[in-house]
């Protein structure tokens, strides 16, 4: 089975890429760099030829509220425009556990947005919401760095390895669309600023880390339930101690 994957040369992507092709299927990376920008629209009608899945896991350039905002709807919509065209079965797309529950997150929005594209596309479709991912803890802590230590939320936090939604999201894009969404976590739930503790202290950084309910995500405050599945989820099988003896 061929399939295409948006964003196939970064780290979600190339994993991915090369587990579908362990299973035998025809998996084709897709980003600006082979000559396909969903952005622009160039070069898609090319690579979705003979496509039966696509699988969108591309990120944004710039975080900037207004560019990530126009990121993923110009994207999205190119795309199922150009998916259409092609006869293509199954729009698969990665997305944030909680995106639908902090408005004062510009990413989040944005993410919205996208599926909300995705949704009213005719394309059968799969939204896969993924938690923040161990291998981000590094850069999440320095956005709490002040005056030689790191002050991060306390909130509950689930983060999950990219590995484990490499195989989550080969799965789903392997079997049938379920036209809705599937939440994946990582397997330990714990106070958001024990991850970065522990992701700093594997790594040998000593700065103290500071839990602060006050303290932002990314501009947005948030709360227990910001992050995390609320309902059924599924969950990833490597925890951060397995996953920090190999980082």
């Amino acid at each position: 089975m061929k399939i295409v994957v948006i964003g196939g040369t970064g780290l979600i992507g190339s994993k991915l890429v090369a587990k579908l092709k362990q299973q035998g299927h025809e998996a084709v990376a897709a980003s600006p760099r082979s000559g396909v920008n969903a952005v622009t629209g160039e070069g898609l009608a090319a690579v979705l030829t003979g496509a039966e899945v696509v699988v969108d896991v591309a990120n944004a350039p710039s975080w900037e509220p207004a560019a990530v905002f126009d990121f993923f709807q110009r994207s999205s919509k190119n795309l199922v425009t150009a998916e259409a065209a092609a006869a293509v079965k199954h729009h698969v797309a990665l997305s944030i556990v909680g995106t639908d529950r902090s408005p004062d997150n510009g990413y989040f929005r944005a993410k919205l947005a996208q599926e909300a594209v995705i949704k009213s596309a005719s394309i059968p479709y799969s939204i896969v919401r993924a938690t923040q991912f161990f291998e981000f803890l590094g850069a999440i802590a320095e956005t709490g760095a002040r005056e030689g230590k790191i002050v991060v939320p306390s909130a509950l936090f689930q983060p999950i390895a990219a590995d484990d939604v490499v195989e989550r999201l080969a799965e789903v894009a392997t079997g049938q669309p379920i036209n809705g969404t599937i939440d994946i976590a990582g397997p330990e739930k714990a106070p958001f600023n024990e991850f970065i503790a522990r992701r700093l202290k594997a790594s040998g950084d000593a700065r103290p880390v500071i839990g602060d309910p006050q303290a932002p995500y990314y501009g947005a405050l948030i709360d227990d339930q910001s992050l995390n599945p609320l309902g059924e989820a599924r969950l990833g099988a490597t925890p951060l101690a397995k996953w920090l003896a190999t980082a």
